[in-house]
């Protein structure tokens, strides 16, 4: 009966990939998704917290409304999953099932960081420990479906995965002293390295479970967020030097990590640098069509930043010339040319050692 069960959960996969795999083939078979609110697609739907995102105005250019997405459109992993030719955005784990994991999952939740304290004070979410923990029972069930675990392995090995997390580490903990005292027990260089440490251990176990094509996504410009804006810069538009800064010492150990993961057979890591491409955002937004660079779409008090965007608030009408959405999330034009430049590298300075289309030719 067992053995029954089995054979038609293999068959109904079989089917449903067949049938992906009828409509186009991507570039690579799956793709494996990690982060923050930046790309969270639903799964902070599923649990108790203040970091959610399913109700309007969110989504409100996005063809399914709220969904759970911080932005009102595509996330840049909508891109880039668009980009390595999927012909459907990667599902959040939380409603993902069986078959479904043999395209991917995204594992990512508001508020989480790399920390298990990060983001508390906001409840509910997914540290990058519990998303990890998650990838580990989707691998479960992929051995399961594929019947043993070389063939999981293999399936694997061809896959995209990508880690986007750190920022709230920064602004859900290290610059938030009312609820945590991590600005005063560690220097920025102290508390990058904790991170790191912490980092390290993850890429580790996603490692042994299969990850062989990693892209790592440094951290933006925090200190230039309507929020960090609103609460810290005397004009209100110059970025926060001492957040950024702190952010900069964490990215450059992030590119160690990449060399140190590169050593390992078979791996192919590389480094996206959310940071150089933002910043070339900001100082050049003008010719991106951008034309409001430091107060969010849809929000409150000054920079629109000092309150996110509430629920069924009138967001601007001119969404495409903001860089940001809300108090801390860019907006779909953003995600587009973030997305587009993980892909495929504009400058050399936007990767390294490779972009996301090379390392899924490989």
């Amino acid at each position: 009966m067992e053995m029954e069960a089995r054979r038609v959960l293999w068959l109904a996969a079989v089917a449903w990939w067949a049938a992906a795999v009828a409509r186009g083939d991507p570039q690579v078979p799956c793709y494996f998704i990690f982060g923050d609110s930046l790309v969270d697609n639903g799964n902070n739907n599923y649990i108790v917290s203040l970091a959610r995102a399913n109700y309007p105005p969110y989504g409100i250019d996005f063809a399914g409304g709220p969904s759970g997405r911080f932005t009102n459109g595509l996330t840049t992993v909508d891109v880039i999953a668009q980009l390595l030719g999927f012909d459907n955005f990667i599902p959040p784990f939380a409603a993902t099932s069986g078959g479904q994991l043999l395209g991917g999952a995204n594992f990512a939740s508001a508020a989480a960081g790399i920390r298990a304290e990060t983001g508390q004070q906001l409840g509910g979410r997914i540290p990058f420990a519990g998303q990890v923990q998650n990838y580990q029972t989707a691998v479960a069930t992929l051995v399961s479906i594929l019947g043993d675990q070389d063939t999981a392995s293999d399936h694997l090995s061809r896959c995209i995965f990508s880690v986007g997390m750190g920022s709230n580490d920064y602004l859900n903990n290290y610059f938030m002293p009312a609820f945590y005292n991590t600005g005063s027990r560690f220097t920025p260089e102290q508390f990058a390295d904790a991170l790191i440490a912490d980092y390290r251990r993850y890429l580790q176990v996603l490692y042994s479970y299969g990850a062989r094509k990693v892209v790592l996504i440094g951290v933006g410009q925090v200190g230039c967020s309507p929020n960090e804006l609103a609460r810290y810069s005397a004009d209100g538009a110059t970025c926060v030097d001492r957040i950024d800064g702190a952010i900069q010492i964490f990215n450059r150990r992030l590119v160690g990590l990449v060399d140190e993961f590169n050593a390992l057979p078979g791996a192919h890591f590389t480094f996206i640098d959310g940071y150089n491409i933002f910043a070339d955002i900001l100082a050049n937004a003008a010719s991106y069509g951008f034309t409001v660079t430091n107060a969010g779409c849809c929000g409150v008090g000054r920079n629109n930043g000092q309150v996110t965007c509430l629920p069924f608030q009138a967001p601007c009408a001119n969404r495409d010339e903001h860089i940001f959405w809300d108090a801390f999330h860019p907006s779909e034009a953003a995600n587009i040319i973030v997305g587009r430049r993980s892909y495929r590298a504009q400058s050399p300075n936007d990767v390294y050692p490779m972009d996301i289309s090379t390392l899924a030719s490989i």
